[in-house]
């Protein structure tokens, strides 16, 4: 449904859930339970707390926060890609469909009326204008990787004669603002959409340009397709947080907004009238104007690590705990849940045949576990993601045996279940060889 009553922006600081509560040895999620982290709001700034016992390791990237923590870890990480690649740290490329192709998406940073409202963002601004993107600024490109009507595969179709790879041989750039999925949902599949965006992280990385992905907006045009919306949106946290680079949640910020700050079409952002970078309270109540600053403090953030090599502005949070193992499985602390990792590097092969729901296939590859403890009766919906020749299948459980199995799929499921604790398996099905590979899992509530 469409909303019509007036929601200021600084409303947008305080969405976040409930948080969790704790039992004396586990953690037991309520449904859409986070850990209680603070939202950066519209400045970029994650208040993570002291790190200073935590070593450095992958981050987990928490809904909640509109930008993805920039940590030691993820610094160092971003650092290795820049390292990789000869570009132009003054340009960035514009990846996505019809959303980004529009006139008010970043165009009016160079020309336009530019009202920072006293942000410290004029430094990266200047820094952004002085890049030479084909013979005008980034901000005003006109990008052979974006056109209307696009889902994300689209980029990538023609390989090094494609979209992609012709957009970025004739501006040299050095980070990438990337948005699909407006398109992608009800075309494709979700298993699809984030290989797709996979194949996108990983072809930018491999060309040592680091990717800043963006969540889609809401589907104001359709209840039951905007519905589906925060399931996809999960996706793109998922494959971000597999490939350790910046996230920006514009979802998260237009939803409260009066018509998500959607156009008439209820599909575009609407740009202010006085214009699409004012970034006041009255502009940033419009789609393209909340995009265009976020966007902005992407930039600005990786400018300061990866340009001026200045610290992490965030601190490191605990890594999730557990090993995947049978004997200490991952735990589950919060919902959505998102997580990436590879069975082949597992040496757990204690289920082979779940014979709980009644199936005869053969999952006697390596598996992972994960265990969560839930408050309430609860229905989650799990999706599973690999790619290539790897296929691990979905298995839920109540015990780790496999006559405990409840419920069971290939990509994705929806089970309805009880307080108490409960497990996650994903494992490897064995045809002539075990098919065991890199996953990404994202576990929602319905």
């Amino acid at each position: 449904m469409r909303q019509t009553r007036p929601v200021r922006w600084w409303i947008l600081a305080g969405l976040l859930g409930v948080a969790l509560g704790c039992g004396d040895d586990v953690t037991r999620i309520d449904a859409r339970g986070d850990a209680g982290l603070p939202d950066a709001g519209l400045d970029g700034s994650v208040d993570a707390g002291p790190d200073a016992e935590v070593a450095l390791h992958p981050e987990r990237y928490r809904e909640g926060p509109i930008h993805s923590p920039i940590t030691p870890y993820v610094a160092e990480s971003l650092r290795a890609v820049r390292d990789r690649g000869t570009h132009d740290p003054r340009v960035f490329a514009k990846v996505g469909d019809s959303i980004t192709v529009s006139a008010g998406y970043l165009h009016c940073f160079d020309g336009g009326t530019v009202d920072l409202d006293g942000r410290p963002l004029q430094t990266a601004l200047d820094h952004f204008l002085a890049g030479d993107a084909g013979g005008t600024t980034p901000f005003d490109r006109e990008s052979l990787a974006a056109a209307v009507g696009w889902r994300a595969g689209r980029v990538l179709e023609g390989g090094a004669a494609g979209p992609l790879a012709m957009e970025v041989s004739a501006i040299d750039p050095a980070f990438a603002l990337v948005m699909f999925g407006t398109n992608d949902i009800g075309i494709v599949t979700r298993e699809q959409y984030a290989n797709d965006l996979l194949d996108i992280a990983d072809t930018l990385l491999g060309e040592g340009i680091v990717p800043i992905f963006s969540t889609f907006p809401p589907r104001g045009d359709d209840p039951a397709v905007n519905a589906e919306v925060p399931r996809w949106n999960l996706a793109v946290r998922a494959v971000a947080e597999a490939r350790q680079v910046p996230l920006v949640d514009l979802h998260r910020l237009l939803e409260p907004l009066p018509d998500y700050g959607l156009g008439p079409d209820d599909l575009h952002p609407a740009s202010f009238p006085g214009g699409a970078c004012v970034l006041t309270a009255d502009g940033l109540e419009y789609g393209n104007d909340v995009r265009n600053l976020v966007s902005l403090e992407a930039l600005a953030r990786l400018h300061s690590v990866l340009v001026l090599d200045e610290a992490a502005p965030d601190s490191a949070r605990a890594p999730l705990a557990g090993s995947g193992t049978h004997a200490d499985p991952w735990v589950i602390d919060e919902l959505p849940f998102t997580h990436s990792a590879n069975t082949l590097f597992s040496e757990e092969r204690e289920l082979a045949t779940y014979t709980g729901c009644g199936s005869s296939a053969d999952e006697s590859g390596p598996e992972l576990v994960y265990r969560l403890e839930l408050a309430s009766a609860t229905t989650l919906v799990l999706d599973v993601f690999d790619r290539g020749e790897t296929d691990v299948d979905l298995h839920v459980l109540d015990a780790l045996e496999e006559s405990a199995c409840l419920e069971r799929a290939h990509r994705e499921l929806e089970i309805a279940l009880p307080a108490g604790t409960h497990f996650v398996v994903v494992d490897s099905f064995v045809a002539a060889r075990e098919l065991a590979g890199e996953y990404l899992l994202t576990i929602d509530t319905r």
